[in-house]
Parts: structure tokens; C-alpha cells; sequence
């Protein structure tokens, strides 16, 4: 398994020592993560794992063995139920002695805080502010517990809510407490891993709001999960257009105007703002323009 996922086209893949790891094999499984994570072979991908939170017995152990034995090759820890700022600023002490122990870049091991309860959320401000914190990620399964909700199924949506989305407020807190930090926003998990049509739906959502990108927990919702978080190529073409256009037009030779009419709609430096997101969002998936690029008048 994880000779394949070193080949697979994600962003980031993380091994996780939480949920994935019985009690009895926490110990054991450390050293076969730390070496797998050094290992040769990987295909640029961010390399972590996911240790266990620090209200159990393992998560200083996972933190050490793990960073002694995947040195250099590690990129980040998920750090999961991250309740308040403290937890975070915990790791970051830890992870800091263990840089300087083993001679690693002091910083670099970036920290990614799951949030995954009510009190994780209202706390979110100061989590978001803490160290090295490079990401927020919701933890819908363990979210949906903490509030009671009457449903199963981890990051769908509770039966009998038929009124929007059940999840928006938190995904919204979540978003917005990134945002204001300039970290990244990530969904959590859908666990029906043969319904990529589910998938699609539930990542419809969070990529509709601006989230950075979602976990993925087997192959096939790779490809559904980069198409999902790529802006559509007709987007893509038009926030292109409305750069070059909006360049142009604020330019001495094209009159100096801050308002401008580009076909039928107006362009001004709020729609720029908005262009460079699609644009930056386009860039970074690898996308060319298809569209007649813009062309000056006469």
C-alpha cells in the first residue's frame, strides 16, 4: 500500500499512527512509518504522519521516533482533536528540541491541526495563530459526534436535514480562522470510498467555498478530488482575461480607468482580487488557456 501511494498524484500523503493503528501495534508501527517515510521513491509529494493526540499515552513517543527516524524527509505532522492553542504549541516545543537534536532546519517540520469538536471550534482563532501551523483540517466523523448530529455516514449529511448543508457553519469557521492567518483549509474524509459520485458531491461543496483541498482515502478519489479543487477551464480562461484586461485598462495606454466594461459585465480591482484566485488556483493544477487570449482595441 504504501509503495503504491508513493507513486500517486496527491499533494501531500501522511501515515497515520491514530486510527489506523490498533492499541497493542502503536509502538511497533512507529519505526515502520519513520522508515517508510525516509525511504527513496516518493514523487515529490508532502511527507507526515499523523501522530495521536495528546490526550493518550503515544503522542510524545510517535513525535520522537518518528522525526529521529524520518529526519529530513519529513514535511509536517497532522496533529489531530486539537482542542485548544496548547496543543499545538506543545508539538512546536518538541518538534523544536528535536530539530536542533538532529540537525534539522529549526521550523521545518510544519504542524497541520485537525479539528475535530465543538471546543476545537470555538477555539479555532488562537489554534489557527499557534506555531507552525500550516493548515486547518476538519474532522467531520469525530465533528458530526461531537454535536450530536443523527448520522453515520462521516462527511455526508444527516438524514432529515433537508434545509442546505448541515456542515456549512463549521466549514465556514474553519475556512475563515485559515484564512485569516493565510494558512491552508482542507476538508476531511468521505469514508465511502467506492461512491466517488458522493465524493464529488461532498467536495463539490467545500471547493465551492474556497477550501484548499480535501483527504482522500483511497486512489480513486485522486482524480476526482484534483478535478473538484481545479477551477473549471472556462473559469480558468475568463480569470485569465479579466488580468490581462484589467492590466491593460489601469495602464497609462489604456486610459488609467479603475472601472471597465469587458463585454457585458464590469471589471474593477474587486474583480481582479477574485481573478487571481481562480488564476492561481488554475496555475497551480498545471492549466494552459484554451480562450483567445485579450487583445487590446484599436
Amino acid at each position: 500500500m504504501i509503495e503504491k501511494a508513493k507513486s500517486l498524484p496527491a499533494d501531500e500523503v501522511f501515515l497515520d499512527l491514530e486510527d489506523a493503528v490498533a492499541p497493542g501495534a502503536k509502538e511497533s508501527a512507529r519505526a515502520q512509518v519513520a522508515a517508510a517515510l525516509a525511504d527513496d521513491g516518493w514523487a515529490g509529494q508532502l511527507r507526515g504522519v499523523r501522530v495521536n493526540d495528546w490526550t493518550t499515552p503515544w503522542t510524545y513517543a510517535d513525535v520522537i521516533e518518528v522525526v529521529a527516524g524520518a529526519g529530513g524527509q519529513l514535511d509536517l505532522i497532522v496533529l489531530p482533536k486539537v482542542t485548544e492553542a496548547s496543543h499545538v504549541q506543545a508539538l512546536d516545543l518538541l518538534l523544536t528540541q528535536l530539530e536542533a537534536t538532529h540537525g534539522l532546519e529549526p521550523g521545518r517540520i510544519g504542524i497541520e491541526a485537525q479539528i475535530e469538536n465543538a471546543q476545537g471550534l470555538t477555539n479555532i482563532d488562537a489554534i489557527a495563530a499557534a506555531p507552525r501551523v500550516q493548515a486547518l483540517v476538519l474532522g467531520p466523523g469525530d465533528m458530526a459526534a461531537s454535536l450530536n448530529m443523527r448520522t453515520l455516514e462521516v462527511g455526508g449529511q444527516p438524514d432529515g436535514y433537508d434545509i442546505g448543508d448541515a456542515h456549512h457553519h463549521v466549514l465556514m469557521r474553519i475556512l475563515i480562522a485559515a484564512r485569516s492567518r493565510g494558512i491552508n483549509a482542507i476538508d476531511g474524509p468521505y469514508v465511502k470510498v467506492r461512491d466517488v459520485d458522493g465524493f464529488r458531491r461532498v467536495a463539490g461543496r467545500s471547493a465551492a467555498l474556497g477550501y484548499d483541498g480535501k483527504w482522500v482515502l483511497h486512489p480513486d478519489q485522486i482524480e476526482a478530488g484534483n478535478e473538484i479543487f481545479s477551477p473549471r477551464q472556462a473559469d480558468y480562461d475568463h480569470a485569465e482575461l479579466i488580468l490581462d484586461a484589467y492590466e491593460w485598462h489601469t495602464s497609462h495606454a489604456g486610459g488609467a480607468r479603475g472601472a471597465v466594461m469587458l463585454g457585458d459585465e464590469m471589471i474593477d480591482e474587486a474583480s481582479r482580487k477574485m481573478a487571481l484566485v481562480i488564476a492561481g488556483k488554475g496555475r497551480a493544477a498545471g492549466m494552459s488557456r484554451l480562450a483567445e487570449p485579450f487583445t487590446p482595441p484599436s
